[in-house]
């Protein structure tokens, strides 16, 4: 029961940040996920550091990863001379290879791997967040508009994984019979994958239908940018590389034989624990986004 309050806490605690840092204006939602990739990189340092034969260097690579948003960032932004905020991730970078040349190590290869995989898989789909925040996603609205409806779209990608994830585990503790991976996760069913997945494309159209419109030249009545259908297809693109991000953490924890990627989080584990599924849906949402209204 007691752990049941604490979890149950932790997760409105947690909401009410991600929201509030999302939207309420551009330099939380910056402050918000740079402290979100530090802590999920230094999770993941901490992962593969367990194996005998990798020994990267924790500190030097979560800062990397904290350096690499904050240059997306500041590009995205626009802010003058904004591109120089990655020389900081490119020093870090050099730094983490030529350090392995006097370091002595029985395998640099696997250290320089796992400082690489550091940036591409966690980092980098958080740094790339910062292309929504600041586009511009309605072609008739002024700068102002299209950051506000960037940040909507930033929230949208987490709601979804939201409610797909409280979809799945209703559905599938209801009804599941199938398992989906049971090599790599037993307790997710195709059945929980599937009724998490329509409930989110039945909330991808309550937005689409009940949301503000914009007058879009040539395209008609859309919401944030995006007709209903795009809407939908917006919701299942995260669903599916959602599930496919949760799916390789898992895989990764069970073979380091850990439940939790840390502690951060009562009741729910580490950061990358919480973030796992958005490091591929991320990636594959601004691609979708790119392919249909052309950010």
């Amino acid at each position: 029961m007691k752990n049941l309050i604490v979890r149950a806490l932790t997760g409105v605690v947690f909401l009410a940040v991600m929201i509030s840092g999302i939207l309420y204006s551009p330099a939380t939602f910056g402050v918000l996920f740079t402290v979100i990739t530090a802590f999920s990189v230094w999770e993941f340092t901490g992962i593969v550091n367990m194996r005998a034969d990798v020994d990267v260097n924790r500190f030097i690579t979560t800062v990397a990863g904290g350096c690499l948003f904050v240059g997306f960032f500041g590009y995205a932004a626009g802010i003058p001379g904004g591109v120089l905020l990655f020389i900081p991730w490119l020093l870090s970078m050099i730094y983490l290879l030529v350090a392995e040349l006097y370091l002595q190590r029985e395998a640099p290869l696997n250290n320089w791997a796992y400082s690489m995989m550091a940036q591409i898989y966690v980092a980098l789909p958080f740094a790339l967040l910062s292309l929504v925040e600041f586009t511009q996603v309605n072609a008739v609205a002024s700068p102002e508009v299209g950051t506000a409806a960037g940040c909507w779209l930033v929230l949208a990608i987490y709601v979804f994984l939201w409610v797909n994830d409280t979809g799945a585990y209703c559905v599938g503790s209801l009804l599941g019979r199938h398992k989906l991976f049971p090599r790599v996760s037993p307790g997710k069913s195709w059945e929980g994958s599937i009724g998490g997945g329509a409930l989110v494309v039945v909330v991808a159209l309550l937005v689409a239908f009940l949301g503000p419109k914009d007058e879009l030249v040539g395209a008609g009545h859309t919401t944030l940018g995006l007709t209903a259908v795009e809407w939908a297809g917006f919701a299942v693109t995260v669903v599916v590389f959602g599930t496919w991000g949760d799916l390789i953490e898992s895989l990764l924890k069970r073979q380091m034989g850990i439940k939790d990627s840390g502690n951060i989080l009562p009741g729910h584990g580490g950061m990358l624990d919480r973030f796992d599924s958005s490091l591929l849906a991320i990636p594959a949402a601004i691609v979708y986004l790119y392919m249909v209204v052309i950010l």
